[in-house]
């Protein structure tokens, strides 16, 4: 079954049967129409490889998230689909599990089916692992550290709003020591949230207490050694903000093991939002960076610079902001009388 034949069921040239398939608007509606009726009743599905080739275009995105067992990817990855297919697109998904000759296996993959361009939504993945692909001039995407050059757009996290948000919701509820665990320091992401909590503690007179500040690695195991680790100091602290939701849910979780009630004896901050975090017992109040809404500017970055004739010579920077959510794992902080040390 080809072209050919459907072109003759529908009475039209063969090139009419091409520009229809391929979405090309100026086709005769009615044309399209009658092309797409035998389309249908024949089960005919186009050799998009064969196409690739005549037309240049795979209409094949990339996407590199860390790793696909975090409940905070998985929203991204459902989300950059849904657009993609709205888009007629496919896209080739891989996770790096942070390893960066994984890293480069998955780029060598991309670079061999040809991907249109590539969101890389790994939060500290460094721009270096994806020479080969800024050297064949593919549309790349990243959170946070994209350089300023041509064929790369870059998604700027506003960490600061909602971290100062959360900061002041606990100043508020009047604790004095407040921790922060957060995720391993050799990535920026991290690094940035670190500085937004201390930033904000400044703004409103607080000090970070250095004994208080504990680098986990955004894993549930990460946020039970803190807890561990922040229990056992000879003053703990009342409350625990946490770079990631999966930290909090750690230290949750180790908090039942002390008998420490949350959020009557410690109140817990996460970021990030994931479904999770609402069902947690009690839910978590958590900083919120939309996935969905990542996921939707990383797809936009790409179908700009693939529809764009001469990309920007600095590339593209897209504002993501945060905000907090408030739940039930934060309270008044506890009377030194009524705390047991």
């Amino acid at each position: 079954m080809d072209i050919r034949e459907i072109a003759k069921r529908a009475k039209v040239s063969t090139a009419t049967v091409s520009r229809t398939i391929n979405r090309v608007p100026t086709v005769d509606p009615q044309l399209a129409k009658r092309v797409w009726k035998v389309v249908d009743e024949l089960g005919y599905y186009p050799n998009t490889q064969a196409r690739a080739l005549v037309s240049g275009k795979t209409r094949i995105f990339g996407l590199i998230v860390s790793e696909i067992t975090n409940p905070f990817f998985p929203e991204i990855v459902q989300s950059f689909e849904d657009i993609a297919v709205q888009h007629n697109y496919e896209i080739l998904l891989t996770s790096t599990i942070h390893e960066p000759k994984r890293m480069e296996s998955s780029v060598r993959r991309m670079i061999e089916r040809r991907v249109e361009g590539v969101a890389v939504l790994t939060f500290g993945m460094e721009e270096s692992l994806v020479a080969d692909l800024r050297f064949r001039k593919v549309p790349l995407v990243f959170v946070d550290v994209g350089p300023p050059v041509p064929h790369v757009s870059n998604i700027r996290i506003n960490y600061q709003h909602g971290i100062r948000q959360a900061v002041q919701h606990l100043a508020a509820l009047r604790h004095q020591r407040i921790a922060f665990v957060s995720g391993p320091l050799a990535l920026k992401s991290a690094q940035a949230r670190k500085a937004a909590f201390a930033e904000s503690m400044r703004e409103i007179g607080m000090r970070v207490d250095p004994e208080l500040i504990f680098e986990g690695d955004h894993t549930m195991e990460g946020g039970i050694r803190a807890l561990k680790h922040l229990a056992q100091l000879p003053s703990r602290p009342t409350a625990i903000m946490c770079s990631n939701d999966m930290t909090a849910i750690g230290v949750m979780r180790e908090a039942y093991d002390f008998g420490i009630s949350i959020p009557q004896e410690l109140s817990v901050v996460g970021f990030d939002d994931v479904r999770l975090a609402q069902f947690m017992i009690p839910p978590l109040t958590t900083v919120q960076m939309s996935q969905s809404q990542l996921a939707k500017l990383a797809f936009k970055a790409l179908l700009d610079q693939v529809e764009s004739d001469k990309p920007p010579a600095t590339g593209i920077e897209y504002l993501l902001d945060t905000s907090l959510v408030l739940r039930k794992s934060t309270a008044l902080a506890p009377s030194s009388s009524g705390r047991s040390e």
